[in-house]
């Protein structure tokens, strides 16, 4: 099961970046920030909302240095024509996995097996390999880049400032607690 702190499998697949086939591995992942972002379908409703708004936020994850890997079990032909057709879909830069033998869906336990989809999953790898956070929501509800932003901020900053930890609604440059004694019972 994929878990906190647990790393990355590996895995190979064919996506769309930028008008060109590629094919994507957990080599490519390692050594950067990244974002898991697995979603049912394409061609869909709510996917699509999700997809466009990581879309318009782009710049922001790229200036954290967080490279966004949607996956859906579509084959990546279909997220070339999805692309080509979709006003939403058509402002994606990130790179749009496909995972049709479930491969990839499978290592991050969200694969619907008797649907042959995926769960709505994030999932946040750090420069190791290692999941740092995990969403999972319920097919009818759509997540928030602006909500995964202020979770990759937090996540970056303990990572950069140990002993420190990010209390909750943390925005970047707010207050931050160091676990202590000193603060049992005074919170």
């Amino acid at each position: 099961m994929a878990r906190i702190n647990s790393s990355l499998k590996p895995f190979e697949a064919d996506a769309f970046h930028n008008g060109k086939f590629i094919k994507v591995t957990d080599a490519d992942v390692k050594g950067k920030w990244a974002v898991f972002f697995f979603y049912p379908a394409d061609f869909t409703f709510v996917c699509p909302t999700e997809l466009e708004d990581l879309a318009d936020n782009y710049a922001t994850f790229q200036k954290l240095g967080v490279e966004i890997y949607s996956v859906s079990t579509d084959k990546h032909f279909t997220h070339k024509a999805w692309h080509d057709t979709s006003p939403a879909i058509s402002k994606i830069k990130y790179v749009m996995v496909g995972d049709p033998t479930g491969q990839i869906a499978r290592n991050f336990d969200v694969l619907i097996e008797e649907a042959g989809l995926a769960d709505r999953g994030t999932f946040l790898i750090d420069p190791e390999g290692k999941i740092q956070y995990i969403e999972i929501t319920a097919g009818g509800v759509g997540r928030s880049a602006a909500e995964l932003l202020d979770k990759i901020q937090a996540a970056q900053y303990v990572a950069t400032h140990p002993g420190e930890v990010c209390p909750a609604k943390w925005k970047e440059g707010g207050e931050t607690l160091t676990p202590s004694l000193d603060l049992v019972g005074k919170i």
